[in-house]
């Protein structure tokens, strides 16, 4: 399983903007309180999801990326488009 972290923006325009933002130098968890739309967790946090528990591209996505922190963080560019609009998705761990 992974633990997973994300921006969702429905509108493709608003995903790129949040990318903008992150390749800035913004923290990750401080773009995702500002464009998400999944207001469920803050900073984008889905915790730990496993295999199975993802929309299919979504899920492809995550387990491709490498484990990387905030500090220095990968991940999905461009935006991964979903039924829910578009993620950028990063990995802070793997177990």
């Amino acid at each position: 399983s992974l633990q997973v972290r994300h921006i969702l923006c429905e509108k493709h325009g608003r995903a790129m903007e949040a990318m903008e933002k992150l390749k800035s130098g913004q923290r990750f968890s401080e773009v995702a309180a500002q464009y998400s739309e999944d207001k469920a967790r803050q900073g984008g946090d889905l915790g730990w999801m496993s295999r199975g528990s993802m929309v299919g591209p979504f899920q492809e996505a995550a387990f491709a990326l490498p484990v990387s922190s905030m500090d220095k963080p990968v991940y999905t560019d461009p935006p991964v488009k979903t039924k829910f609009g578009y993620h950028i998705i990063m990995v802070e761990g793997r177990k």
